[in-house]
């Protein structure tokens, strides 16, 4: 049998020594330190579930987040939590797509909030829509069936997003209405292995896409429109917190932990603040214990008042667009549909962005500090429509040309030239770049924020040889190109051109 602890041990009998004495005083005093310290680390460890179980903020019961490990950095607070750094793959990145798909792709009419404008504002046109196509009786929840997915091809799309230039995509797991693209075990039958196609959605795009070099990324709604626990919380005041302890946590939890996405796109937030929504619990767990909490990285949606403030990067609102450097990385979330995020079928030509507008607003965006997050919206077969693969594979053969001034730049000191209106600039290295939106008619544009040396070259991408400029008499202000020689069957692009200025400040 192995020796007990505290057990005495039997020795030949011996003088005392002085050294003998010195000894056992030393173990008598490793022992107590170690006892000491272990006391000590028992009492953190104790102290760092002071927010599991415990009554919140808002007087109902909290959810159990471990935060024991007094070594961790960011606890649930919004000044720890804003310092965490972003990982630096996303700003690098530059481009993402994103995927809106629900069962709101069958009834494909007046956009992803159908069921919000039917039953929750009762607009007319939706309740029009329903009596003219409709039987009586007919609720958003028989849409499910027809929502079949039998043409998705998750290793097509994976492809698409890859030849698109994108570095991440963003995909829907959870809208408002509820319905999750993958098993959810508290959304039962409500979800698109028990219903609909019947098959994992989020992990077969999710498999798909690590098969490429795009980065996996994961949408998901907070709040659901008609969910009578959400709607009893909300009716309480938020006082209670039944829709986040049964729901919310463990499906935010369960998509983590299952599918490691390196982006969280959260959303349906603005009803509740995020005590409610016990956002500050779940980032701290997020941050330090969960499997992709060194890549992890969300963003501003969680909670009333935390859009521009709060969370990783910002998106302040739908299509945010400023036109000037922005102080906090930040994203424009847009869609190729002007009108809608979700597939709709009343939408025309004239509702889908042309690829120079397109190419406008990455280039804008971009030389602002920010990221761009293309939206698609697939048919509740699978498809992505030809329009938008037009779109993604006109996008993949410009940054072919032009990428090298996208990915991991860098804002310039200056944005948008001072004086030609339409020619943004970015950096990258000792490279600047200026992006041409617009050809000049008599073939000379200038560039009048650079200040050239006498190594100073211009080159085209694109387009084989240097480009020759003169420099303005007036010192440092700027120099103008001559590209009189620069004829369009020589250049790879047809639109958005741009310029790589070596040596110049």
């Amino acid at each position: 049998m192995g020796k007990q602890v505290g057990e005495m041990q039997r020795y030949p009998p011996v003088r005392p020594s002085n050294t003998t004495c010195i000894s056992r005083q030393s173990k008598l005093s490793l022992i107590l330190i170690v006892v000491f310290v272990i006391v000590i680390a028992l009492k953190i460890w104790l102290q760092g579930y002071h927010y599991a179980g415990l009554t919140t903020d808002n007087g109902h019961q909290g959810i159990l987040h471990d935060t024991s490990n007094a070594t961790k950095s960011y606890q649930p607070n919004w000044k720890l939590l804003d310092s965490r750094p972003l990982p630096s793959w996303y700003d690098e990145a530059k481009i993402g797509i994103f995927v809106h798909w629900g069962v709101f792709s069958v009834p494909s009419f007046d956009s992803e909030w159908f069921w919000w404008h039917w039953k929750g504002l009762h607009w007319a046109k939706d309740i029009n829509f329903m009596q003219q196509n409709y039987r009586p009786g007919f609720s958003y929840a028989d849409f499910a069936p027809s929502f079949t997915a039998e043409l998705f091809d998750a290793n097509a799309w994976a492809k698409l997003i890859e030849k698109s230039g994108a570095k991440y995509v963003v995909f829907t797991t959870k809208h408002h209405e509820g319905w999750t693209n993958y098993k959810s075990n508290v959304s039962w039958n409500w979800n698109s292995v028990d219903n609909g196609p019947h098959r994992d959605l989020t992990a077969e795009i999710a498999d798909a896409i690590r098969r490429t070099n795009v980065t996996l990324g994961l949408y998901h709604s907070l709040y659901e429109w008609f969910n009578p626990m959400y709607l009893s919380d909300k009716k309480n005041k938020f006082k209670t917190g039944k829709f986040i302890k049964d729901v919310l946590s463990p499906e935010l939890h369960y998509i983590v932990n299952e599918f490691k996405p390196d982006l969280l796109w959260s959303d349906g937030d603005w009803e509740a603040s995020d005590t409610y929504w016990q956002s500050k619990e779940f980032l701290a767990w997020l941050y330090n214990d969960s499997p992709v909490k060194d890549t992890i990285v969300t963003n501003d949606r969680w909670g009333r008042g935390t859009m521009c403030h709060h969370g990783g990067y910002y998106t302040c609102k739908d299509r945010f667009d400023p036109g000037v450097l922005q102080k906090h990385k930040w994203e424009n979330a847009m869609s190729l549909d002007i009108t809608s995020w979700g597939f709709d079928r009343t939408s025309g030509l004239n509702n889908y962005l042309p690829i120079e507008n397109l190419t406008e607003i990455l280039v804008r965006t971009v030389s602002c500090g920010g990221n761009i997050l293309i939206n698609v919206g697939p048919t509740s077969d699978g498809r992505i429509l030809p329009i938008f693969e037009e779109r993604l594979m006109q996008l993949g053969s410009w940054l072919k040309v032009n990428g090298e001034g996208i990915y991991k730049s860098k804002p310039w000191r200056v944005q948008n030239d001072s004086v030609t209106e339409d020619v943004w600039y970015t950096k990258r290295k000792n490279t600047v770049y200026a992006f041409l939106l617009a050809w000049p008619e008599n073939n000379m544009l200038a560039l009048t924020d650079p200040k050239v040396t006498r190594n100073t070259t211009v080159k085209l991408l694109g387009y084989e040889g240097n480009v020759s400029f003169k420099v303005y008499s007036t010192p440092n202000t700027g120099l103008q190109l001559d590209l009189r020689n620069v004829t369009f069957d020589k250049l790879q692009v047809d639109w958005a051109w741009t310029f790589a200025l070596e040596n110049v400040h």
